[in-house]
C-alpha cells in the first residue's frame, strides 16, 4: 500500500480486495471522493442511480444475480434517510449488503446535513459501523464485510466526510474478511433423520419438494431434482427462486401468494412438503393456506421453529442444500411406493406448467378440471 494515500482511496482499494467489482451509487458531498476512487479502480464498474433507495435495490439485485455482496453508496443526512426502506427489506430478506455512507464532518461546528445515522440503521435491522478512527479503518471495512457475509444482513459503513480526506496511517496490507470467516464444510444430516425423511417420502401419496434461495446459492438444483426423481415428488420453488425448475415436467412453479391456481390446488392435497434452503416465511406458505394438510420437513443450515408468528415445520434437518444422501436412500427404499402425484403428470402436456386435466388421474392429488389457470407473478 502506498504511503500518504487519502483514506477514501485506501477504503476503495480495501473494497476491491474484498472482491467487489461493481457498486451502485448516488453521489453527494459525503461519498463523492470514495465513489470517484472506486470508479477509477481497474476492473470496477460503477452504476449511478437517480435515487438512494434505487442504488441499494440495484445492489440487492446484484447479489441475487451473482451471489456476491452487494455494494451501494449514499451521502450523509438526507441521502442516508432515503434508504431506510431498502435496509429494512435487506435485513428481512437476509441479503448481504454493504453501504458506504458519508457522515457529517466530525470537526465542523455546524453542518446542515448532520443526522444521527446509527439509530435509524438499527431500527431497520441493519448493522452500523462508525468509522471514526484512522488507525482502525481497515478493521472497519473487514468488520462490515464479515458481518454482511457471515450474518447475511445489510451493513452500513459510516465515514465522516472530512476524515475521508486525511492520509491513512501506515497500516500495512489490507487483510480481507475471508481471512477471518470460519472455514466450514458441508453440514450432513443425522442418519436417523435421513431415514425418517426417506420413510416419509416412501409413504407419501402427494409429496412436494419446495426449493428456495439456499438451493440457488449452493448450486444444488440438480441434486434437488434428483431427489424428486428418486422419490416421485413434485417440484416447487419460492418466489425468489422462481424459474429454477421450469424445464422440469413435474414442476408446479411458485408456491405462496403468487402461485397459480393449479399450484394451490395441488398444495391443498399435498400430504408431505420437503422444504430445502427456504425459511418458509409467511408469503411462501401463503399465511398457512398453501399446504394446509401437509406434514412439513425443513432442510436448512439454520432451521427455525417459529417464523412470522407461525410454526415452520414438523421435522427439521440441519443440513446443507445438497440432498445427495437422501437421494441415494430414496433410490433404494422409496421406489416401491412411487408417489401418485408423478403418475398423474406422466400423461400430461410434458411442460413445466401442468394443467388440472393432467393431474386428475391421481387418487391422492385428484383435482377437478378448471376452465383456466392464473399466472400472476
Amino acid at each position: 500500500m502506498m504511503k500518504n494515500v487519502p483514506i477514501y482511496e485506501a477504503l476503495a482499494q480495501a473494497f476491491a480486495a474484498e472482491g467487489v467489482d461493481a457498486h451502485f451509487t448516488l453521489m453527494g458531498d459525503g461519498n463523492m471522493h470514495w465513489a470517484t476512487a472506486m470508479k477509477n479502480l481497474d476492473g470496477m464498474t460503477s452504476f449511478s442511480a437517480r435515487h438512494e433507495h434505487c442504488a441499494c435495490a440495484m445492489a440487492m439485485g446484484y447479489h441475487l444475480a451473482t451471489g456476491k455482496v452487494g455494494v451501494a453508496s449514499v451521502t450523509c443526512g438526507p441521502g442516508f434517510t432515503q434508504i431506510a426502506t431498502a435496509l429494512t427489506v435487506a435485513a428481512r430478506g437476509r441479503v448481504p449488503l454493504v453501504v458506504f455512507a458519508g457522515e457529517a464532518p466530525i470537526n465542523a461546528k455546524w453542518y446542515n446535513q448532520a443526522f444521527d445515522q446509527p439509530p435509524l440503521a438499527a431500527a431497520t435491522g441493519a448493522h452500523y459501523v462508525s468509522a471514526h478512527s484512522p488507525q482502525r479503518m481497515y478493521q472497519y471495512v473487514r468488520e462490515a464485510f464479515y458481518v454482511a457475509r457471515h450474518e447475511r444482513k445489510p451493513v452500513v459503513l459510516g465515514v465522516p466526510y472530512d476524515l475521508q480526506k486525511q492520509p491513512l496511517p501506515d497500516l500495512g496490507e489490507y487483510q480481507p474478511s475471508s481471512t477471518v470467516l470460519p472455514a466450514t464444510g458441508p453440514i450432513p444430516a443425522e442418519a436417523r433423520q435421513i431415514d425418517a425423511l426417506v420413510e416419509k417420502l416412501a409413504q407419501a401419496r402427494c409429496p412436494i419438494i419446495l426449493a428456495g434461495r439456499g438451493v440457488m446459492r449452493a448450486g444444488a438444483a440438480a441434486d434437488v431434482e434428483e431427489l424428486a426423481e428418486q422419490s416421485g415428488a413434485l417440484l416447487a420453488t419460492t418466489l425468489l427462486a422462481r424459474g429454477m425448475f421450469d424445464h422440469n415436467p413435474f414442476s408446479i412453479g411458485i408456491a405462496g401468494g403468487f402461485a397459480r391456481d393449479i399450484a394451490h390446488e395441488v398444495g391443498a392435497r399435498a400430504d408431505l412438503v420437503v422444504a430445502i434452503g427456504t425459511s418458509l416465511n409467511y408469503y411462501t406458505v401463503d399465511g398457512g393456506n398453501m399446504f394446509p394438510n401437509a406434514e412439513v420437513v425443513q432442510i436448512d443450515t439454520e432451521p427455525v421453529g417459529l417464523r412470522n408468528g407461525m410454526k415452520v415445520a414438523d421435522l427439521y434437518l440441519r443440513a446443507d442444500a445438497r440432498p445427495r444422501r437422501c437421494s441415494r436412500h430414496c433410490a433404494r427404499g422409496a421406489r416401491r411406493t412411487r408417489a401418485f402425484a408423478r403418475r398423474s403428470l406422466r400423461d400430461g402436456s410434458g411442460t413445466s406448467r401442468p394443467t388440472p386435466r393432467s393431474l386428475r388421474s391421481s387418487r391422492a392429488c385428484s383435482i377437478r378440471a378448471a376452465p383456466s389457470t392464473s399466472s400472476t407473478g
